[in-house]
């Protein structure tokens, strides 16, 4: 599996799925950090990337094209840490759900 991190995220989330098996990647490495959410949504599909971000603006932008895959994260404001133990806690689940073909997977 392969996933973007969104800007609202840290690149330690990266760092993170990348110890647990994940090829993943910040919009910051791949010259993303200013672009669109339709920039962003089209490189995930044109690279078959999992996207993970916190932005609702997603759950529209995918309804409006065939495949693709987003994690959505609604935990709202937290440091690193508390995110990246929030993930620990559900990540088996969350790529459980992604590998069967779920569109949308809700980490809250």
């Amino acid at each position: 599996m392969k996933c973007l991190i969104d800007n609202q995220l840290p690149p330690a989330l990266a760092r993170f799925l990348t110890s647990r098996g994940v090829e993943a990647i910040h919009v910051t490495e791949v010259g993303l950090a200013e672009a669109r959410d339709r920039d962003i949504w089209n490189y995930t599909l044109e690279h078959n990337y999992v996207l993970v971000t916190k932005d609702d603006d997603f759950l529209n932008i995918s309804s409006q094209s065939p495949g693709g895959q987003f994690v959505w994260v609604r935990l709202g404001n937290c440091r690193a840490p508390e995110l990246l133990q929030a993930f620990d806690r559900v990540w088996s689940a969350t790529e459980a759900c992604l590998n069967k073909g779920d569109r949308v997977v809700e980490i809250r």
